[in-house]
């Protein structure tokens, strides 16, 4: 931990991440060193921005780093107009219209933003067709709408892009649910419960699907997973509730079931 200190004080990155690492190999779950390398690793970043900041002030990365900034903070505007300058100096820079698209759902909506948020995923797939997360955004913007084909089209893009990406594949399940395909439902639904079990929403509509096919004993066995589930959840929440805001904080009254 001195010679992280050190290496800091120094400004010697290969030293200190050399000791990052050997007090991570050696003491993975350790507090103190998980504290020392969220510091560690925070000032790095301030360091490296700092760089960019007086070595390219002009560049479309610090333009991409301010509106970053500004997202975090809910400078929404701000943060687009950034996102802007960008695209003026990068046109086909990608994940700059995802940015957009999320920076629109993300204020209060009005009479276009769906339309607004659309053309920006639209523009991002034209410029890097396998994004997972447009096609995602896109999937769930026409399961609200109710317009099965386009959702159960999204979600599969989304899914097929990502394979890992457990909310893809929850939403191509109720997608096909909703469209009255329930036998193709339930792949897509056993995939998201496979890369996330502790999740209650795969079990919750995976009973429905099984329910609906006529596989009671499967309904019945993911009915009880989402009422465990859901209880890990609420504890879950409750005990993060506890560790950041302190005991007065948490009512379990008050803590609702996230489902």
């Amino acid at each position: 931990m001195v010679g992280v200190r050190c290496g800091m004080t120094f400004d010697s990155q290969d030293d200190t991440l050399d000791f990052v690492r050997f007090l991570n190999k050696n003491f993975p779950k350790d507090p103190e060193i998980l504290y020392l390398t969220v510091h560690v690793f925070s000032d790095l970043s301030i360091r490296a921005s700092q760089t960019l900041l007086f070595t390219n002030p002009a560049s479309p990365q610090v333009h991409q780093l301010n509106a970053e900034a500004m997202e975090t903070q809910g400078k929404w505007p701000e943060a687009a107009s950034e996102y802007r300058e960008v695209l003026a100096k990068n046109p086909n820079q990608q994940g700059i219209h995802y940015r957009l698209a999320r920076l629109i759902l993300s204020q209060p909506k009005t009479e276009t933003t769906n339309e607004d948020a659309r053309k920006e995923l639209e523009s991002e797939l034209k410029i890097n067709p396998d994004n997972p997360g447009a096609e995602y955004i896109l999937g769930e913007m026409a399961r609200q709408a109710e317009q099965w084909p386009e959702a159960i089209e999204h979600f599969g893009n989304s899914a097929k892009g990502d394979a890992g990406f457990a909310d893809a594949w929850i939403g191509l399940g109720r997608s096909l649910l909703s469209a009255g395909k329930i036998d193709e439902a339930v792949g897509p639904l056993e995939r998201a419960e496979k890369l996330q079990p502790p999740n209650p929403v795969p079990h919750y509509y995976l009973a429905i699907a099984y329910r609906r096919v006529g596989r009671h004993a499967d309904a019945n066995r993911e009915v009880a997973l989402h009422r465990q589930t859901s209880e890990q959840a609420r504890q879950t929440k409750q005990e993060l509730q506890l560790g950041l805001l302190g005991p007065q904080s948490v009512d379990s009254k008050e803590v609702p079931n996230p489902f």
